[in-house]
Parts: structure tokens; C-alpha cells; sequence
């Protein structure tokens, strides 16, 4: 779509690019939303993609992600044998309602600053315990836990001019083993619900992420794994408010779902079968 709006793309912005950031500015990173949709509020793109950060850096305390990672990269990335959690990462790009050719561009930090209900970078970030470094306008760094980022549906904790800087997930969260239920009305479509189960290995405790049929990520954590009934009451306690409704599905369908989805995944874990 042409966006008739706009007179300025900034295409070589500063190492620090929310510096000089004001009213009707946008961060373009893949653009698949900012180019599908009219955006008469807009007068200016930043292009992050000429600052050419690093998509993935593995370090001794886990993995780095560029919120310019794209999805094709993220998808493609060679996986160490011991993390465990490699394939929840491909699983969760293959949730994303769009072509490969979208993946060739639709960058990881461009899904969870959307903050839909059904962004799978969001269910991904959240379930693996990860943490966001978001750069402030004015030089100042801040860092949130991915569970406290996204607070309803399409809204975030980002102040004005605030820029997702990178995702970092803890090695200890990669060597977890993991099981994941997702639901859809048809095939590729939009996820109706999208749940993950992490164990740590040897242990039987259950952190469960639920997404997609909430407005914003819910984790529940048990020490050791719940009986049905237990893990049951606690789905039912999660607020009403939260749960999401849409043409995807209302939040009863949504939480009869999720109780489905998550006696499977107490029931995987507790076999001990690996996603």
C-alpha cells in the first residue's frame, strides 16, 4: 500500500536512532503491517535495516536476538544439541499466518512490538523466559521481562519514540524441555489458542505459557507438576477480562481450549516425551 502520508524515509538513521525522534515518526524494519494498512498519523520512517545488527548471537548466557532478526533467520538458525528448546523456536515461526515470503522480511521484534493476541515471537519470548533491552530517546536503556511487555491486545509498555533493541534468552531456559498445543479454525489460519509447557530436565516442575486466546501472555508456574484438578482451578482463575474474543473464537471456547491443551501438555511432560 502506498502510504501518502509520509515525506521523509530516514534511510541512514544514527547508531542511537530514537535521538532524534518525533510526533508522526515510525520504525521500518520488515514493514509488513506498516505497509499493509493506511497510516494517517505517520510522516516519517526510521529504517532499522541499515544498522545492520546482528540477527542471533549465541553467548554463555544464552541467545541474543536482534529485534531486526527476521523471521526466515530465526527459522533457519542451526540449533546447539543441547538446546532443547531449538525446536519450539521453529514451531513458533510456522504459527505466523503469512507466506515465506513474508518470513523474508517480517522481522521478530516487529511481531511482539505489534502486540497482538497471536503473535507467536510473543508466545515464543514469554514461554522461554526472555528479556527485552528497549532503547529510550533520550539514551537511557531499560530492560522488561517479555511476560510484563505486551498488557492488552495491540498495546505494550513502549513510551513514544521507545525502540525494541534486542531479545535475550537465558541459556538455562534453552535446555528445557518443552511441549506446545496450538489451535487454528483452519490450517494456516490465525491461532485461536497457542500454549507452551517448559521443564527443566530432570526436574517436574511446569511453567505454562497461554497466549492467543488472552489479550496479553499468561504464565502460570508450578514447583512439581499439578494433578487435572489442580491445574484446572488454576486456568479458571485467570481473570475473566483476559481472555479474548474475536472471529477466531469467543473466551469460553477460548478457556474450554486451553483446560484441552494443557491436561495434553501436563500429560506430555509427564511422560517424558519431547516436543
Amino acid at each position: 500500500m502506498d502510504l501518502n502520508t509520509i515525506t521523509e524515509v530516514v534511510r541512514r538513521p544514527s547508531e542511537r536512532p530514537g535521538m532524534d525522534w518525533h510526533e508522526g515518526d515510525a520504525w521500518l524494519a520488515g514493514g509488513t503491517w506498516l505497509y499493509s494498512t493506511e497510516q494517517p498519523d505517520l510522516r516519517r520512517l526510521i529504517d532499522l535495516t541499515a544498522l545492520r545488527w546482528e540477527p542471533l548471537v549465541p553467548t554463555d548466557e544464552g541467545l541474543e536476538i536482534s529485534a531486526t532478526c527476521t523471521i526466515r533467520d530465526l527459522y533457519a538458525f542451526p540449533w546447539p544439541e543441547g538446546w532443547t528448546a531449538g525446536n519450539l523456536f521453529r514451531k513458533s515461526c510456522e504459527a505466523f499466518l503469512s507466506s515465506f515470503k513474508v518470513w523474508n522480511a517480517a522481522t521478530v521484534g516487529g511481531n511482539i512490538c505489534m502486540s497482538l493476541p497471536a503473535g507467536p515471537m510473543i508466545t515464543l519470548t514469554v514461554a522461554l523466559e526472555a528479556q527485552y533491552e528497549l532503547w529510550a530517546p533520550d539514551g537511557s536503556v531499560r530492560f522488561v521481562d517479555a511476560l510484563d511487555f505486551v498488557t492488552g491486545d495491540h498495546r505494550n509498555v513502549l513510551a513514544p519514540g521507545e525502540i525494541l533493541r534486542r531479545i535475550t534468552i537465558p541459556e538455562h531456559a534453552l535446555r528445557k524441555r518443552t511441549a506446545h498445543r496450538r489451535f487454528t479454525l483452519t490450517r494456516l489460519g490465525r491461532s485461536t489458542v497457542f500454549l507452551v509447557g517448559t521443564q527443566r530436565l530432570g526436574a517436574s516442575d511446569l511453567l505454562l505459557t497461554v497466549t492467543a486466546g488472552t489479550t496479553r501472555p499468561v504464565r502460570i508456574a508450578f514447583d512439581s507438576l499439578p494433578d487435572v484438578r489442580t491445574l484446572r482451578q488454576s486456568i479458571d482463575a485467570v481473570p475473566a477480562d483476559v481472555w479474548f474474543t474475536d472471529p477466531n473464537g469467543t473466551p469460553d471456547h477460548r478457556r474450554h481450549l486451553t483446560r484441552h491443551f494443557a491436561e495434553e501438555i501436563r500429560r506430555e511432560l509427564t511422560a517424558g516425551d519431547l516436543a
